[in-house]
């Protein structure tokens, strides 16, 4: 094994213990606070959503509550549309734009789709802008035999007693340099493995899900976010991130098998966004802005194309 990049906690080739994870964790420092930036934007909508508190995270001497927005005019003749952010709680914009589309836009669908938007499901992570739980642990690898996530397992609850009413799920997500610098590292540290050598894709992204998707919805989301930010070009493979590109900016695999967010609902039209705030091509507010674009877009063909 290559150990000449391999990550400062743990021995090449050798899972990570408890005593590794602990190192981890106590190299993970809060840089931002999610209920001065989170928890009062959402309560701030308590006017126009039912605003659930659908678990508590209680990690070392932190506790967090899990918040959602439900559409207050809920009807059970409509259809069910999902927006969740901030299943890695790094990924800035996929908080934002979840909460800016909840601010600015949701009241268009009022009397057509009932909405719930999870805007910060790990907001432990957020606050240390990392990819993982307290126990190191990825609640986007944990929605589907796997549930070692806490943040994962209360999404799933809350969403159980709604199978079978969803016409939509949107999972709002970043790809940072960081990913190659940190988070792949620390992977392959964790599970005694060589690192990943994918590279950081620039531009906006779609990951389809190849057992329920449409590819003319994936596009027609491509085609309303090209107007915000730019489509991320395939790698010299027509690959990215390892996967085939199978339309500009369109990936798609099982990701039932992966066990991520977006296999939560089987809704007929589900996708993962993924933008890239490090480009030099484009800034956090266009990647905001992006998400929330996306979101409009996925609501407005799913509601138009709807059986």
């Amino acid at each position: 094994m290559n150990t000449a990049r391999f990550y400062p906690i743990g021995t090449p080739g050798v899972p990570w213990g408890d005593a590794e994870r602990l190192a981890w964790r106590e190299r993970q420092v809060r840089h931002r606070r999610y209920d001065q930036d989170v928890v009062p934007r959402v309560e701030a909508l308590a006017g126009d959503f039912e605003v659930v508190r659908y678990g508590e995270l209680a990690y070392g001497a932190d506790s967090y509550p899990l918040l959602a927005l439900k559409s207050r005019d809920w009807r059970p003749d409509l259809p069910v549309a999902l927006v969740t952010g901030g299943v890695h709680g790094y990924e800035t914009s996929g908080v934002l734009g979840a909460l800016r589309f909840a601010e600015e836009e949701a009241a268009r669908y009022t009397g057509r789709v009932n909405l719930l938007v999870a805007p910060c499901v790990s907001p432990w992570a957020y606050e240390r802008i990392c990819r993982w739980n307290y126990h190191a642990v990825d609640p986007n690898r944990n929605f589907g035999a796997r549930r070692e996530a806490a943040e994962s397992s209360a999404l799933i609850a809350l969403l159980a007693p709604l199978a079978g009413q969803f016409l939509l799920h949107i999972d709002l997500h970043e790809t940072t340099d960081t990913d190659a610098t940190e988070f792949q590292p620390a992977l392959a540290a964790r599970d005694g493995k060589e690192p990943d050598r994918d590279g950081v894709p620039d531009g906006f992204y779609l990951v389809g899900d190849s057992e329920t998707t449409r590819l003319d919805f994936q596009q027609a989301v491509i085609e309303a976010v090209r107007r915000v930010t730019h489509i991320a070009p395939p790698d010299e493979q027509g690959r990215i991130i390892g996967f085939p590109v199978i339309a500009e900016g369109v990936i798609e695999f099982p990701v039932r098998q992966s066990g991520l967010c977006a296999s939560l609902t089987g809704a007929p039209f589900t996708t993962t966004t993924e933008v890239y705030p490090d480009s030099p091509r484009t800034t956090p507010e266009a990647c905001v802005e992006a998400q929330v674009t996306a979101v409009r877009a996925a609501l407005d063909f799913a509601l138009d194309h709807q059986r």
